[in-house]
């Protein structure tokens, strides 16, 4: 799609970045970001006490990750169009109030229903303001230093977001409700609408004459994928051939070939099909299913064995996630300075093969596991090798593609991260269910049968790991590194 500016972002975003004001724009459009990704995660640690409160099933519990995951991936590119047509201005303050009046329903929740209603509705405000955010951030430093100080500051913030949500949740959940891990958002999100329309003023593209947003593409794939988790879902509570099972996954796969069609008609589709001919960054995408449904997996699993077996407070299990966070910014920094060295197939290959070691090493838990032997030592090999993996997925994402697409690879990793998250946890908690129904059935003692059906689950992650550095060695093409525009590699859909 071709697209010229129709506007200026904000204060201080001329030519000689004088105006001291695009900072305190950054400093906000950081701290939305970390609040947005802090309730990614903030969720995992309060999950127990979440299913005591409202009834959840252990089924069920899973959509309160997965409602978040799926619409944030699924609209992510939509999103990032609509903030080129509308206005990056109006779109960010959109998906804010829609935030906010989603964390509040989430807070408010009488029922699992209402909570999974909210939840849809935070990941739907990720997709809406995420991409406008990074936009804004592009347009307002225009200085190649300044901008990549910028998304240094902005991408260390996320990262931070990420580690500290299973900390904050933990004391939160612990000294006062799980309730205040929704309810904290509302102050930031109301400083955020009061002093950013002071700051930015509107910026959008213009499109081309004739030119339409691709929603009904994003209707059918974002409504297919959550009929196939759902249907996945269903079947650790009913027969694979009963209808609560049958139905949603013949419709989801009927809606996901739908988006097929659809997009191979559209004018302006969302993600051309023909992106996909590139071996590489087909297989990257492919394999980041595979990265996402075991790492998901792995954080919920875990904390529900501590919680729930090892009996350990949410506080407790909050700071035992520290080292993981840790763990992954080591091995972010390692695989950047590898990747020169050995290319970047050899990091990718050697990354998931190594998480995947990781995975199996935390599935020799059982119902005495103690923290320091038992779960510490694979959490730091997990953590390291798949930090590793980070910035070779992002090169090789990127192979390939020009400068006019490279947002589009970007936002499409994205996407392909959210979903894996999505089907590994429908698909991997369904497995520990079974399995832990037909320990019971055979008589085993409930705790034991519980932390067999995780095992179980957690090799099978360990394999799709382990799978994915298989075909990153059999089928990547050469990817040299390259210096590229920091802007083209993270800000993934604003295109």
């Amino acid at each position: 799609m071709t697209t010229v500016s129709s506007g200026t972002a904000a204060a201080g975003a001329g030519a000689s970045g004088a105006d001291p004001r695009r900072w305190w724009v950054l400093a906000l459009l950081s701290g939305l970001a970390f609040m947005i990704l802090l309730d990614m995660t903030i969720v995992n640690v309060a999950l127990p006490r979440i299913q005591g409160s409202l009834g959840f099933s252990e089924a069920g519990l899973a959509w309160v990750v997965n409602g978040y995951v799926l619409a944030a991936g699924g609209l992510l590119i939509l999103g990032g169009r609509l903030a080129d047509v509308f206005g990056r201005r109006r779109l960010l303050l959109t998906g804010v109030v829609i935030f906010a009046v989603s964390s509040a329903v989430c807070g408010a929740a009488v029922s699992p229903g209402m909570l999974i209603a909210g939840r849809f509705g935070q990941g739907v405000a990720e997709a809406i303001a995420a991409p406008a955010s990074l936009g804004l951030i592009a347009l307002l430093f225009t200085d190649p230093k300044e901008r990549t100080k910028a998304l240094g500051i902005w991408g260390g913030l996320v990262a931070l977001g990420g580690t500290l949500g299973y900390v904050i949740s933990g004391v939160l959940t612990d000294l006062t409700s799980w309730r205040w891990i929704f309810y904290i958002n509302l102050p930031f999100a109301a400083l955020v609408l009061l002093i950013m329309p002071r700051l930015v003023t509107e910026s959008r593209m213009v499109r081309e004459r004739g030119q339409r947003l691709d929603v009904t593409g994003a209707i059918t794939s974002t409504t297919g994928l959550v009929a196939i988790v759902y249907g996945l879902l269903q079947a650790a509570e009913h027969p694979w051939r009963s209808a609560s099972v049958v139905f949603p996954l013949v419709g989801g796969v009927c809606l996901l070939a739908a988006t097929v069609v659809v997009e191979r008609r559209a004018r302006d589709p969302l993600i051309p099909l023909a992106f996909f001919a590139n071996r590489t960054r087909s297989v990257i995408n492919v394999v980041s299913l595979f990265f996402m449904a075991a790492f998901i997996s792995y954080t919920f699993m875990l904390t529900l064995f501590e919680q729930q077996v090892l009996g350990y407070s949410p506080l407790v299990s909050g700071l035992a996630w520290l080292p993981l966070g840790l763990a992954i910014g080591v091995g972010i920094g390692v695989g950047t300075a590898l990747i020169p060295r050995l290319g970047v197939k050899a990091v990718a290959a050697a990354g998931f093969i190594g998480a995947g070691v990781g995975l199996f090493l935390t599935s020799t838990i059982d119902v005495d596991t103690r923290y320091v032997s038992g779960i510490l030592p694979g959490m730091i090999v997990f953590g390291v090798f798949a930090g590793a993996t980070m910035p070779a997925a992002t090169n090789a994402a990127l192979h390939g593609v020009t400068a006019q697409d490279s947002s589009l690879a970007s936002g499409v990793q994205n996407t392909m991260q959210q979903i894996g998250g999505a089907l590994g946890l429908a698909v991997l908690v369904t497995l520990a269910l079974r399995y832990t129904d037909d320990q019971l059935q055979l008589g085993v003692a409930a705790q034991v049968a519980v932390v067999s059906g995780y095992v179980v689950a957690l090799r099978t992650g360990a394999g799709l790991m382990v799978l994915g550095g298989v075909l990153i060695l059999l089928l990547f093409e050469r990817v040299d590194p390259e210096l590229r525009d920091p802007t083209a590699e993270i800000v993934g859909a604003t295109r």
